[in-house]
């Protein structure tokens, strides 16, 4: 049975993610930097810091990212505009924050920067897999805005969230496991 293209996209819609801007430096001398909102990102390994974004492969971003360090820039609940102008809805002056260390601009204002150089890509069809080496990382406090069936949200308000250090699949979570079996 074929695959209807919308019908996938409504489905795949139902997984909440994050809103990210992935920026990097224009072309030429003194050009203004270049950016495109993204919620296909993820982390993808520690030992090296990788991190993954899947651009579009008809995005002026992609062919971009392909030999430039770029910065992920997570956005923070209020960044909903920003989001918009980045995916093609011009509606304000970007303020930038200072540089990367290698190089790559980043937004003011997001809830973290993840500032990469290339590593590695990988065909994906109608999209282009980049492959992130994490040069630095900035947190700021807030909450991030949030992207589910075509709408911008936010976090609500859970008063009793269970912390993922918590869970067995948790960085601590084995050492329940690990005194059980050295208990007397």
């Amino acid at each position: 049975m074929p695959i209807d293209p919308r019908e996938l996209r409504r489905c795949l819609g139902h997984f909440t993610t994050g809103v990210t801007v992935i920026t990097c430096a224009g072309t030429g001398a003194g050009a203004a930097p270049h950016g495109a909102t993204v919620n296909a990102f993820t982390a993808v390994s520690l030992e090296p810091p990788l991190v993954l974004v899947s651009l579009d492969r008809r995005s002026r971003l992609c062919s971009l990212v392909a030999d430039r360090p770029f910065t992920v820039n997570v956005l923070e609940a209020a960044q909903k505009d920003l989001a918009l102008h980045f995916a093609g809805r011009p509606n304000q002056d970007v303020r930038w924050a200072a540089e990367s260390s290698c190089g790559s601009p980043q937004l003011a204002g997001a809830l973290a920067h993840v500032a990469c150089t290339p590593w590695q890509h990988y065909d994906g069809g109608d999209h282009v897999l980049y492959l992130g080496e994490v040069q630095e990382f900035r947190i700021h406090d807030g909450d991030p805005l949030l992207f589910h069936t075509g709408k911008f949200h936010r976090l609500g308000g859970d008063q009793n969230p269970l912390l993922w250090d918590d869970s067995a699949d948790g960085p601590g979570g084995m050492a329940w496991f690990t005194q059980a079996l050295t208990a007397p």
